[in-house]
């Protein structure tokens, strides 16, 4: 809670027999002084409280784990914004009920996050446990890649929490207060796991919007190389984990990439047209299947670059294709009048928040819209949204719409999301960010 200033006479007290140079300094600090013991955290055995308002525990009955400032009372805000960002508190009903326990965040639309529904506190015991029974459930993955998705924030009951490992580099983002404050419990718990190289990339727009500094560090071990090489279904990637997107590869595509080999694989000299390819996974994958050809398209150079690395290191080099640099919506507008057997669309987040959802939507249609002309009839669209804003059903209704204003015919024949490192609470359905639909034109 705020403390009050010091007496002056104390103050007198202090500065006595100090230089004079001294005294000043102390003095200049002397309105910091509140505000800094204010930031200390509660002693042991005296819990924070914050009570919600009354009506507003329903969605952590349910087991839902955001609270908006909307559902806590006014003295439950003031303490989260007097106590250090990411300190965990317990979470009360109206009454002084006992809910969850959840670290507060300050400057978030989500104020409070909850890191347990029982009575015990999160600390390192509890990290410890959650990340070791993340780390078993993604063994079986071992098998396909060496590319995977260790935690998976709330589902794996640690929000705001990404763990990715690429071969022996562990690359962690903290996109939350809390795991923002429990950093060091973290970095123990996964080197606890066998992993002694961790490298930190919370330099996301979500931390960002958090309202923390977020940024780059290496946390354990040496410097990650430039290069990582992982293996995922037979090909071999290079993995940016410093300057990459997301943490240096679309981990949560490694299904969608296998699927795209078993369409391709009963085709006779099929064309693929891949847009936003960044590295070529999709493209390699076509390739491997035996695709007559491959247009990938992307507006970043350096993701081309490393992607002809890729097609040379695959032993691919001499297959047909381009890797074209170019505004995607351009380049399809410039490839009308031809067609492809398969077409994958798999844009950035179009929506990165509620208020830019009918732009958002406008956009999913105009570039799907030009995809479906593309489409030679039998031939397959993926078609992706990573925008966490966008449900399956909006989405789903956005290609029914293109399709429809294409004039063509099509049929849904599957429903797509990420991997099964990639898992999602029941309780929150909210983790799902990537959806995706596979229509064949008829």
């Amino acid at each position: 809670m705020p403390a009050s200033r010091a007496p002056k006479s104390t103050l007198r007290w202090i500065f006595n027999g100090l230089p004079r140079s001294t005294t000043r300094r102390i003095r200049a600090l002397q309105g910091a002084v509140p505000k800094l013991i204010e930031s200390i955290p509660l002693r042991p055995g005296t819990p924070a409280r914050v009570k919600l308002r009354s009506g507003k525990d329903r969605s952590l009955l349910r087991r839902h784990p955001w609270l908006y400032a909307g559902a806590i009372s006014e003295e439950g805000i003031k303490l989260i914004e007097q106590l250090p960002s990411g300190y965990p508190v317990q979470v009360c009903d109206a009454k002084g009920q006992f809910l969850a326990w959840a670290c507060g965040s300050p400057r978030s639309s989500i104020r409070l996050r909850v890191w347990s529904f029982h009575q015990q506190a999160p600390d390192a015991s509890l990290i410890r446990e959650r990340v070791s029974r993340a780390f078993a459930r993604r063994q079986s993955l071992l098998a396909h890649s060496n590319a995977r998705r260790m935690v998976f924030g709330e589902a794996d009951g640690l929000p705001g929490l990404i763990v990715d490992q690429y071969a022996q580099q562990v690359v962690l983002q903290c996109l939350s207060a809390g795991a923002d404050y429990f950093r060091g419990q973290i970095v123990e718990a996964i080197q606890a796991q066998g992993m002694d190289a961790i490298y930190e990339r919370s330099d996301a727009a979500g931390a960002k919007r958090e309202g923390l500094a977020g940024g780059q560090a290496v946390l354990l071990g040496p410097e990650p190389e430039a290069l990582i090489e992982v293996h995922e279904h037979g090909l071999r990637f290079l993995v940016d984990v410093r300057h990459g997107h997301k943490t240096g590869f679309y981990i949560d595509q490694r299904d969608n990439r296998a699927l795209v080999a078993d369409l391709l694989s009963g085709m006779a000299a099929p064309r693929v047209l891949n847009c936003f390819c960044y590295t070529g996974g999709f493209s390699l994958a076509a390739w491997r299947a035996g695709a007559a050809e491959v247009i990938s398209i992307d507006s970043s150079e350096a993701a081309l670059e490393q992607a002809r690395w890729q097609q040379s290191l695959n032993g691919l080099e001499h297959c047909n294709g381009r890797w074209w640099e170019s505004n995607v919506f351009e380049a399809l507008s410039a490839l009308q009048g031809e067609r492809f057997d398969l077409i994958v669309l798999d844009p950035p987040k179009f929506a990165p928040s509620s208020q830019h959802v009918d732009r958002a939507a406008r956009a999913y249609k105009e570039i799907n819209l030009k995809a479906l002309a593309l489409l030679r009839p039998g031939g397959y669209l993926l078609s992706f949204s990573c925008s966490g804003a966008i449900s399956l059903d909006l989405f789903q209704k956005i290609m029914a719409g293109a399709v429809i204003d294409a004039g063509v015919d099509a049929q849904l024949l599957r429903r797509l999301a990420a991997g099964m490192d990639h898992p999602m609470s029941m309780a929150h359905p909210e983790g799902e960010y990537l959806k995706g639909l596979l229509l064949q034109r008829v």
